[in-house]
């Protein structure tokens, strides 16, 4: 049919870039749409996932004339593993960004940070505070609920045996079905692509090192409680925040996120009803919260 798109085509340049420690990191570089440049966007997944998360918003947000490098953190999808599991923490995966930028050329940006991401955020905000114009911190905060990260840890890592691609969905419905109640088999299915990918044995397998739960486990119970609050009142006092939180989520509590609240009063908010930890960022309150919060940030 005249005008339509070939099924492989894709609405990012695929980037590349290179740690400070010599790792081949992986990027989906999506081009602002016409009209007036504004301040780029870097968006940043979650633990155990990849820039394929932000699929849904990350063309919508490039419309909006702003250029969107949504990030494979490094282990997880076309980034490389590490050869040292204990570099698979926030201030390497910082340094990681900050490398990026510098690569590409972007000297500041918009984050947009789900769960690991949004400490990560946090982290670059302490490293190079010229370089966050504002954030969007998806279902995380400076502290976190025990039970939501044990939930998370306890599976983060762990072997699993796929043999087809509906075990895959099987298996996402299984981790993430309590945050996504009202998903059907269609979203699993695709939920299953953005998180496993079948290599060129045919196997099928989490896109993730499954070392990166290494330095997690190392940490033990300190792990479960870190105290970012000082780099939290730094990022959301001095610039543009933006708080997402999912109505059900075991991480990111009602209790912490009022108090994030009262600690930058300033900070916008909103709340996804019906999900858990963590929104995907494509319902529509989510999607509402945040282009209204773009559209105020330079």
């Amino acid at each position: 049919m005249p005008g339509s798109q070939s099924p492989d085509f894709k609405p990012f340049v695929e980037r590349r870039w290179t740690s400070p420690d010599g790792l081949h990191l992986f990027a989906r570089d999506y081009a602002a749409g016409s009209g007036v440049a504004r301040t780029p966007i870097i968006a940043i997944h979650g633990l155990t996932r990849n820039s394929a998360d932000f699929e849904a918003i990350a063309p919508l947000m490039a419309q909006s004339g702003r250029r969107v490098l949504a990030v494979d953190v490094r282990g997880r999808g076309l980034s490389d593993r590490a050869p040292d599991s204990m570099t698979y923490t926030p201030d390497v995966y910082a340094r990681d960004v900050l490398a990026l930028m510098d690569q590409a050329g972007v000297a500041r940006a918009v984050f947009v940070g789900t769960s690991m991401g949004g400490l990560i955020t946090m982290a670059l905000t302490a490293m190079r505070p010229k370089a966050v114009v504002g954030a969007v911190l998806n279902d995380i905060g400076p502290e976190v609920a025990p039970e939501g990260l044990a939930r998370i840890a306890a599976y983060s890592g762990q072997p699993v045996q796929i043999d087809t691609w509906a075990d895959a969905a099987d298996y996402a419905r299984r981790i993430n079905g309590v945050a996504f109640p009202h998903y059907g088999d269609a979203d699993w299915a695709a939920f299953a692509q953005r998180v496993f990918r079948q290599g060129p044995d045919g196997r099928i397998g989490l896109d993730y090192d499954p070392d990166i739960a290494v330095p997690i486990r190392a940490a033990g119970a300190k792990a479960l409680v870190p105290d970012l609050w000082p780099m939290f009142r730094r990022l959301a006092r001095k610039r543009p925040t933006l708080l997402v939180r999912g109505a059900t989520s075991d991480l990111l509590s009602a209790d912490i996120a009022a108090r994030m609240r009262k600690a930058a009063p300033a900070m916008a908010y909103v709340e996804v009803p019906g999900v858990g930890h963590a929104p995907m960022l494509d319902e529509p309150e989510a999607r509402a919260a945040i282009f209204a919060f773009l559209a105020e940030v330079d």
